[in-house]
């Protein structure tokens, strides 16, 4: 038997790091940046981070919201979807991960869209909705 995605990627320490580089690079893209803006950044780099360990078969549990939940009325766009995933594959390049194991992420992930995407639109940059109400803090 291989050994798990999760390991492959480096384990916890090393998909901590990655997410870390991925939030600094969200943070400055124009194009998604602005559906950060009420973002607490440690709770999304740690549930991030719980959520990749665990989907990659590593010993984390995520606890967070579902994605539908923690997406709603964010007003989040095809295009702005595409455009974090682009940002992910920079990070993981960043990082050295092997094409293989990036299309592995990317499969665990492309079935998300259903639940982050609400505007069929290619636009990015869009505001984030005053309807939306982000997770509280971590505590």
């Amino acid at each position: 038997m291989g050994s798990s995605l999760y390991e492959r990627l480096g384990g916890i320490e090393a998909i901590t790091a990655a997410v870390r580089d991925f939030e600094d690079r969200v943070g400055k893209d124009d194009r998604i940046n602005r559906k950060f803006a009420k973002s607490d950044l440690d709770r999304f780099v740690k549930e991030l981070a719980d959520q990749l360990c665990e989907t990659t078969g590593g010993p984390c549990t995520y606890t967070g919201r579902t994605m539908k939940q923690a997406h709603t009325d964010m007003g989040v766009t095809n295009g702005e979807f595409d455009a974090l995933i682009e940002d992910l594959v920079a990070t993981l390049d960043n990082f050295k991960v092997g094409k293989g194991e990036q299309g592995e992420v990317q499969s665990l992930l492309n079935p998300l869209r259903g639940e982050i995407v609400e505007v069929d639109s290619s636009r990015v940059g869009t505001a984030l909705p005053s309807t939306f109400v982000p997770a509280p803090p971590l505590s």
